[in-house]
């Protein structure tokens, strides 16, 4: 009896056990990163793309038939060297005439000041005469004192008429100049409409574009092609307006995704004072600052227009504590994570400094060494049981 009631006790014992075993909570499977010390940056982030410093557009000077342009893009070419040409186009009779007609109104206009001027100096005169003989009546005692003030008035008051006659005889006459000064550029261009007028390079460079090198009819200021210098590219990054005021000039730039295997080096040279307003991909209005910023690096390859993202250093420290940006989250104001003691997770309140995408810097609350859950869902809670995920 004795041995039966000892199997018993023991088999309902092992029953007992087996069924805590099988309802006891298993331990939730997390991952953990540890805590160590190393550099960190904290970047600002947005698409850039090159343009090339010294950029010229050169444009029709004349209205004319337009000589095929024999250069291709990506040509190099020299200073004053011939890119273009253009005939001009014959002129009109009524453009003659019209710039004849107002040659002759400036001229009528100007012999109409010219009398002024001299009806003018008359009264001038007059005035002048009077006032002497007024003068002389007084002194006699035939008029009374008022009567010299009074033509003392009227010889200033025609002397200042007199000033401002000969001023808009002036002004005629700069008119007649003007427009004899069209009449000749126009009889210019008459004469030099069966020439051609040159459009040279103002530097030495390459061409960037030519938008049609067809032979056509232009007008005068018609864009005919873009030349630059590829050796002195820099960058231009449009940045939301929150994001530039962090931004000052000689701040180092990483230039990625050009289509190299490394990170180019640049450096902020100008933050644009202004803003504009661009609509983004979602309709959003958003305020845009152009930051520009000059290669430190050589930028090989690359030509003007290329598309860059550029990564703004806006501060960086060499040893600074580092936590997974993935393993914060919000407890009341503060910061916390999840510290994994003893195959448990206990909750921290931390201090963080510094943050960027991936990692943030702890300036309280844990040490180096320690280990933190990253990605803590809802069912990890402070005291829970907890196992890390092994590593792949």
């Amino acid at each position: 009896m004795p041995w039966k009631r000892i199997l018993i006790a023991a088999g309902a014992l092992s029953a007992v056990a087996l069924l805590v075993l099988v309802l006891w909570p298993a331990a939730l499977a997390v991952d953990g990163a540890q805590l160590s010390t190393g550099a960190m940056q904290v970047t600002v982030d947005d698409q850039g793309e090159t343009r090339s410093h010294d950029r010229f557009v050169l444009s029709a000077p004349v209205a004319g038939r337009l000589a095929r342009i024999a250069l291709h893009d990506g040509d190099a070419v020299g200073e004053n060297q011939l890119l273009a040409q253009i005939a001009p186009l014959p002129l009109s009779r009524r453009e003659l005439d019209e710039i004849t007609a107002r040659v002759a109104s400036a001229e009528a206009i100007e012999r109409e000041a010219q009398q002024r001027v001299r009806h003018a100096d008359e009264d001038v005169a007059q005035a002048g005469r009077e006032y002497q003989r007024v003068r002389k009546l007084v002194q006699d005692g035939f008029m009374a004192p008022q009567a010299v003030e009074q033509a003392r008035n009227l010889a200033v008051t025609a002397a200042s008429e007199a000033e401002a006659a000969r001023f808009r005889a002036r002004a005629a006459a700069a008119d007649v100049k003007v427009a004899k000064s069209g009449l000749g550029g126009l009889r210019a261009g008459a004469q030099a409409a069966g020439s051609l007028v040159p459009v040279r390079a103002p530097m030495a460079g390459r061409i960037l574009r030519i938008p049609d090198a067809s032979e056509r009819v232009v007008m005068a200021g018609t864009p005919l092609l873009s030349i630059g210098n590829l050796g002195g590219l820099e960058v231009v990054i449009e940045l939301l307006s929150s994001e530039a005021v962090k931004v000052a000039p000689g701040m180092p730039v990483l230039l990625e995704g050009w289509g190299g295997n490394q990170a180019l080096r640049a450096k902020v040279r100008r933050v644009e004072p202004y803003a504009v307003t661009k609509v983004s991909a979602l309709g959003i209005e958003e305020k845009r600052v152009n930051v520009i910023a000059d290669f430190v690096d050589p930028p090989g390859a690359i030509g003007d227009g290329f598309r860059v993202t550029a990564r703004i250093v806006i501060w960086q420290a060499d040893k600074v504590l580092k936590v997974p940006a993935s393993a914060l989250f919000r407890c009341a104001p503060a910061w916390c994570v999840f510290v994994v003691e003893d195959g448990r997770a206990r909750r921290r309140s931390i201090e963080v400094g510094q943050r960027n995408l991936g990692e943030a810097e702890v300036t309280g609350g844990l040490s180096a060494g320690q280990t933190v859950v990253r990605y803590p869902g809802n069912d990890v809670t402070d005291g829970a049981r907890v196992r890390l995920r092994e590593k792949l």
